[in-house]
């Protein structure tokens, strides 16, 4: 009984009945609140902070320059057809992009340093004023890129943007120095158009900095606006999946390509993740290199519904033509225990009962540390148990023939197990339904909301999509077809009219209804109404009835109107809008898009 347990067993247990409490009727386990604040900090008592992450920034645009140089001199050794110097620039493109990566992994930690307790640097209002920036900067951005572009994914700190070709991109300019040599620089139109709005709306007019040749405590005030937006691309295409559930969207999931057709960045998918199916990892990887191919969009997607037959196959087959260690390869999921297993008390998981399985046969020494990396398989023996224990190790497929009829029988509950082949134990169905979502996120559901057939109608659409999809393509019945009069019904004849006519043709005995147009009455003569509208205090019902005629030559006369605009212009249709208010990004104007220009921002 409750009452019967420890204190500690209770508060465990009313914790963890309260979140499945809260996630059921709820459907969240916290409750989150966004309230907004001011505050004010001191870059003096943070000068040492903020100048080593300006520092870090510096010296990563240092490397990016650099990166950027030798891949013009590998595009000069590619035209002059120098392997050596083809060879030679790579490697330095690799040093110098290896480096620019890593400052900026620095620099993505200095922010969770400043949310950390017990940090030199800790300031909770540091981190809000940052994020809340940021939030605003990025805001602003997108608002200014929808109104030139689509933009396609936003981040913390960049936005993917869709540009039309015809949008300016780069603008060469040349100078003469001093020295009468002549220079030439190009800068980023749309980098530009950013960093005006970001200068103009976030710089910080009473910035102190510490002078270097004055007196101690004697600071130098300024405007300092020190975040900058840069151009990355124009790329070639940008893969985008989409969610299963109705109204949902992923984030952080995305690929990109350059136009050589080389991945530029791949970031979100399960190939790069720990402990995901190797099967959904080569899937995606030979998946995402068919997708430029085909001239069309229908046959680019026809394309990469050929990489998913060919896997999906595989599980419908029960790995037929499959090695079975190739396909215990691919089947098996690998997690690693971050703790001790006695650390996780009664918690239930496919990780923590595969290590638990694992000591039974393997000896209790090896649940002893952490790390403890667990591969698996899931069964569907016992049936209907949950799919935490139905977790098999892949080790046990391993073993003698004694050890494994002993702890299959066991673990799947059967007594009169004979076979001893992995593939009569797998729960193909739930490997089938994990890889089946993988390709309605990224193939059949992509399709279907661009207007296209399922490229692989083997793993059907979700019932959302479906109805959907059937809302678009059927008609709209109107309200009074379902009241025509039927032929048939038409020529059978009144029960009535059959004794008193000699013809029973139905023609003759049906009725004949005669239409006559209603011959209106004489109005009588109406007084003639004055011109000059009388006093309502005097004559209220005299200049009740002026304004009534009023009232109704202006309600022509806007009708009339309404039916010239209708039938006036040209055969195209018109849409009216405001131009730029103050305050926004950038200025007003229109641009045609022909053909589609990717960047990133």
């Amino acid at each position: 009984a409750f009452h019967e347990l420890g204190e500690k067993q209770q508060k465990e247990l009313m914790i963890s009945r309260l979140k499945e409490y809260s996630r059921k009727v709820y459907k969240r386990a916290t409750k989150e609140q966004e309230e907004e604040r001011v505050a004010t900090i001191c870059m003096r008592e943070n000068a040492f902070y903020i100048d080593t992450v300006r520092d870090f920034r510096d010296r990563r645009y240092v490397y990016k320059r650099k990166l950027k140089e030798w891949q013009g001199h590998q595009r000069e050794a590619q035209k002059a057809n120098d392997v050596e110097r083809v060879v030679e620039t790579g490697k330095m493109i690799i040093l110098y992009d290896s480096l620019q990566l890593a400052h900026k992994c620095i620099l993505n930690s200095f922010y969770g340093y400043v949310m950390r307790r017990g940090a030199r640097w800790f300031s909770r209002e540091m981190a809000g004023v940052v994020t809340h920036t940021g939030a605003n900067i990025i805001k602003r951005a997108r608002e200014l890129l929808e109104r030139v572009g689509t933009p396609l994914e936003l981040d913390t700190d960049g936005v993917w943007t869709l540009l039309p070709a015809t949008f300016p991109e780069n603008y060469p300019v040349k100078w003469t120095d001093d020295k009468g040599a002549e220079k030439s620089s190009v800068f980023s139109y749309p980098c530009v158009l950013l960093n005006e709005g970001v200068e103009r709306e976030f710089s910080n007019d009473q910035y102190q900095t510490l002078r270097k040749d004055g007196k101690p405590g004697d600071y130098e005030t300024h405007t300092e606006c020190s975040i900058t937006f840069e151009v990355d691309g124009p790329y070639k295409a940008m893969i985008l999946p989409a969610s299963t559930e109705e109204g949902k969207k992923l984030k952080k999931r995305y690929a990109v390509f350059n136009k050589d057709n080389t991945l530029a960045e791949l970031k979100g998918f399960e190939m790069k993740r720990r402990g995901e199916l190797k099967i959904i990892k080569v899937f995606q990887t030979q998946l995402f290199e068919r997708f430029l191919a085909g001239s069309t969009l229908k046959e680019c997607y026809d394309s990469v519904a050929k990489v998913a037959d060919r896997w999906m196959s595989i599980l419908y087959s029960h790995g037929h033509g499959v090695e079975s260690d190739e396909l215990l390869e691919l089947i098996s999921c690998s997690s690693n225990m971050s703790k001790n297993i006695s650390d996780y008390g009664s918690q239930k998981s496919t990780a923590i009962t595969t290590a638990r399985r694992l000591s039974a046969f393997l000896g209790s020494e090896i649940l002893k540390g952490k790390g403890l990396q667990c591969k698996y398989i899931i069964s569907w023996r016992p049936s209907g148990a949950p799919k935490a224990e139905r977790a098999i190790p892949v080790a046990i497929f391993h073993a003698e023939e004694a050890v494994q009829r002993h702890f299959l029988r066991r673990w799947c509950k059967d007594n009169t197990l004979s076979t001893l082949d992995f593939r009569d134990f797998v729960d193909w169905d739930y490997y089938i339904e994990r890889l089946g979502a993988n390709v309605q996120k990224i193939i059949t559901i992509p399709a279907a909301l661009q207007g296209l057939p399922n490229p692989y109608p083997r793993v059907e659409h979700p019932d959302w999509l479906r109805k959907r999809l059937q809302m678009r393509t059927t008609a709209q019945h109107r309200l009074s077809n379902f009241w025509q009069l039927d032929a048939r019904k038409a020529a059978v004849a009144d029960i009535e009219n059959i004794g008193a006519s000699q013809d029973h043709s139905p023609a003759a005995a049906h009725p004949t209804v005669t239409k006559q147009k209603k011959v209106p009455e004489e109005e009588p003569e109406k007084e003639a109404e004055p011109a000059v509208c009388p006093d309502s205090s005097e004559d209220y019902a005299g200049w009740l009835r002026f304004q009534k005629r009023k009232w109704k030559e202006q309600r022509l006369e806007r009708r009339r109107r309404r039916r010239e605009r209708g039938s006036g212009g040209g055969g195209g249709g018109g849409a009216r809008g405001g131009g730029p208010t103050r305050g926004q990004w950038g200025g007003g104007g229109r641009a045609r898009s022909r053909g589609n220009g990717r960047g990133h921002v």
